[in-house]
């Protein structure tokens, strides 16, 4: 046969099959098989019509970085509507947004806290001028409801209150009575440390009186986690604190244990939560500290663009972390140079105006009090008084107290090897999780105590 004859043969085959297909169909019929020389697949038009229709990839959020939801996406089916360009970027495949998140997503309110302190931006000191300073501690709150727990955050080194942001949303899914208070440090984020003027010259006019080094040492801080609780307290004018459970990352981690092991909060601590810090490897880290600082960027041409290196570095791997925690870390140029007249030494430097977004807080600083941050940490972890939970991102940063003390039971273990050092912002569910856990294994009105055996007397029964 030639190659002209089995072309027409084939095409007088497939008219026959279209006539009986239409033929069928209008009697409601199922369609006639195309006769084929050879088998062919089988065609299922309401798989076909079930996959056309499917969730497109526009579905799929844009922050989720697993695996799985990337893989489902690039597979799905788009179809061009009439009013859609055939060749356009389809909305799901389109650039992954970085613009800032707003900390009203995740708080009910933030507070302004005002302490006042002694000259030297320390817990109640002074210098021989006495003359005192202003501390506004800068928190963000969401309320506990009814007898609910309060979780107290505290952030690490160079972060902000922020951090915990997407955090505290996933525990409120899970727990939904829970409170969250998370502070700003001292020279971090929007909490400030004002220098009142002198006394007016001469001539009239006021002096600035030159503000004293920023105060980051360990007491200071667990001092300053203290007195934000209590001025919550009164500012929200609750009777009493609420049961605290204590969650620090990093520095905050540091913190955190030093509060408990001052038992300054009594039985309303119900524990505290260490996130990726232990004393032996911090202690190693710190080695290379610098040597890091100096490659991170100085500053940013815009905020966004501070957002997007955090991401794509890989210093936080969850994008909705960094789109609401990085506007905590950076402020413009011209902000903080109004504060450089009353802020402590130790803020981020302001030189030039290339990359107008710079990091509120200068690392570099802070280098005095690295090692009292951390000297000692394993110890008084394993000492403190409540509930005990260390979270890291690897067991490799176990050190021997601590391998001994899990061994031993004193304190609950969690591993997330696949999060870096931000856990609680790489894998805020997870944390979620494993914190409302821990507070349920601590929590103390959901026990129920035998009688008292005078009670019991008084009833006349036997004891």
């Amino acid at each position: 046969m030639t190659e002209a004859s089995t072309a027409h043969a084939m095409s007088e085959l497939q008219k026959k099959w279209a006539k009986a297909r239409l033929g069928s169909q209008a009697l409601g019929q199922p369609p006639a098989e195309i006769p084929t020389a050879t088998t062919m697949p089988e065609f299922n038009e309401a798989d076909e019509d079930k996959e056309m229709a499917g969730p497109s990839p526009g579905g799929f959020p844009f922050d989720d970085d697993s695996s799985s939801a990337s893989s489902v996406s690039s597979t799905g089916t788009v179809i061009p509507s009439p009013g859609r360009a055939l060749f356009a970027r389809p909305q799901g495949f389109a650039s992954r947004s970085m613009d800032p998140i707003p900390w009203t997503t995740y708080f009910e309110r933030e507070l302004f806290l005002k302490e006042e302190a002694g000259s030297d931006g320390g817990s109640g000191s002074s210098n021989s001028s006495n003359k005192p300073v202003i501390i506004t501690h800068h928190a963000y709150l969401t309320s506990p409801v009814g007898k609910g727990p309060l979780f107290v955050t505290h952030h690490g080194a160079g972060s902000s209150g922020l951090s915990f942001a997407v955090l505290s949303s996933e525990i409120r899914k899970r727990l939904p009575n829970a409170g969250i208070l998370s502070l700003d440090a001292r020279g971090h984020g929007s909490t400030t440390i004002t220098t009142p003027s002198s006394a007016p010259g001469e001539g009239g006019e006021t002096t600035e009186q030159a503000p004293p080094p920023l105060d980051l040492s360990l007491s200071t801080l667990a001092t300053d986690l203290f007195t934000v609780i209590q001025l919550t307290r009164a500012a929200m004018h609750w009777p009493d604190l609420p049961p605290i459970i204590l969650v620090g990352h990093s520095l905050g981690g540091a913190v955190v244990t030093e509060l408990a092991k001052s038992y300054r909060l009594g039985p309303s601590l119900l524990g505290y939560a260490v996130l990726d810090v232990v004393e032996g490897s911090a202690m190693d880290a710190l080695q290379s500290m610098q040597t890091y600082l100096s490659t991170r960027p100085q500053g940013f041409a815009t905020l966004k663009d501070g957002i997007e290196w955090h991401v794509r570095s890989r210093t936080i791997r969850n994008s909705t972390s960094a789109r609401t925690s990085v506007p905590g870390l950076l402020a413009p140029v011209e902000e903080l140079q109004r504060q450089q007249l009353h802020q402590p030494r130790g803020v981020a430097g302001t030189e030039g105006t290339a990359k107008p977004w710079r990091w509120k807080t200068d690392l570099a600083a802070t280098q005095p009090f690295w090692e009292d941050w951390f000297v000692g940490l394993s110890k008084k972890f394993l000492e403190a008084r409540g509930g005990k939970m260390l979270l890291l991102a690897g067991t490799d940063r176990l050190d021997t107290e601590l391998t001994i003390g899990q061994m031993q039971g004193k304190y609950a273990l969690q591993v997330f090897p696949e999060a870096g050092h931000f856990i609680h912002e790489d894998l805020p569910e997870k944390t979620a999780i494993a914190l409302v856990d821990f507070h349920r294994r601590n929590d103390r009105s959901q026990l129920v105590l035998p009688a008292k055996v005078s009670d019991l007397l008084a009833q006349g029964k036997r004891v």
